[in-house]
């Protein structure tokens, strides 16, 4: 199916700093993925942004015919590619963290924003939404979604090519660019869960005995969870390591939609199951925690039900600011 851009369903349109369609309806094709990949390499050459891209992709059957057509662009593009190394699915904070990393974080002059050699990435995910559905996003040099003005001018571009021009974008056959000198492997799980316990206090964690149970809800945090167990020593069950690119595991959620949306009691409803009390009062964990497909998003379960990811956020930043070490407490 080749989109045409004509019809306002079947262009590319930048949500939550990405694009999202089905391409059952036309909306997630290999046009868009050649067309918005190329638009990405033209906005970073405007920013001046040359150094690695880092991309990943998460468990939805899209993402990884996706994720191998964007590598052909880019290599065609002469861009340098950081993929995992274990051929694995990749969480969008281990690639914002790759990206942060690579600009300065954890030097002494912080995170880069501007000058020669700024990483940037790509995240293969339509997040939370449906197993029918493929998403695309754009994380520039900050390491966070991209703004509407980033967005906008990929989209625009995008939209061009999609109208004119998106066949003729070269491109480097996947094996080829694969083997090739612009796609460099790194380890995303080895650097994110080694750098955590330079910003959370594991040691407290393990010394409280607190009893977690963590359901990547069948996306990219999948061996993440087990391998922070391990690292650090964490009484920490994955609750279900089940990937499904369907996934007919998951509960309906309130329109009778499959959605891996951690935020909602419906999709939440087997963890929550889980944690509801026996009758002795007990549960087999003291909290749990769900994520999304890309596991961006959180939800967190106790004996008294799903809270409110808002509510806990703003707990954690009044945490934050009155106990975080060398912090002012202004």
């Amino acid at each position: 199916l080749v989109p045409d851009p004509a019809v306002p369903e079947q262009r590319v349109v930048f949500g939550t700093s990405g694009h999202r369609g089905s391409s059952l309806d036309t909306a997630f094709n290999e046009a868009h993925i050649i067309a918005t990949t190329a638009a990405i390499v033209e906005y970073r050459r405007t920013q001046g942004t040359d150094g690695v891209l880092y991309i990943g992709r998460d468990t939805h059957a899209l993402s990884e015919p996706a994720w191998r057509t964007a590598i052909e662009v880019l290599t065609g593009a002469g861009v340098t590619t950081a993929v995992d190394a274990r051929g694995a699915y990749t969480p969008t904070p281990a690639v914002s963290h790759s990206i942060l990393l690579a600009n300065g974080a954890g030097t002494e002059s912080g995170v880069r924003t501007s000058g020669p050699g700024l990483a940037d990435g790509i995240v293969v995910t339509p997040s939370h939404n449906p197993p029918r559905d493929g998403g695309f996003k754009y994380n520039p040099p900050h390491g966070g979604p991209a703004d509407s003005d980033a967005t906008s001018w990929i989209a625009a571009r995008a939209n061009e090519l999609l109208a004119d021009g998106w066949d003729r974008v070269k491109r480097v056959p996947i094996a080829e660019a694969l083997d090739s000198n612009y796609v460099i492997k790194h380890d995303y799980l080895e650097s994110y869960v080694a750098d955590l316990e330079n910003v959370i206090d594991v040691e407290a964690i393990r010394e409280a005995g607190v009893r977690i149970g963590a359901d990547p809800l069948g996306g990219a945090s999948v061996d993440y969870w087990g391998a922070i167990a391990e690292r650090y020593g964490l009484d920490l069950t994955v609750v279900n390591p089940t990937v499904d690119p369907a996934w007919s595991f998951m509960t309906l959620d309130w329109d009778g939609k499959i959605r891996m949306d951690c935020s909602s009691p419906n999709a939440m409803a087997s963890l929550r199951a889980v944690m509801t009390p026996d009758a002795d009062g007990k549960t087999p964990y003291d909290v749990a925690t769900g994520n999304d497909a890309d596991s961006d998003r959180h939800g967190i379960v106790t004996p008294d039900g799903l809270m409110n990811p808002n509510h806990y956020l703003a707990v954690a930043i009044e945490y934050l600011f009155t106990h975080r070490p060398q912090w002012p407490a202004t």
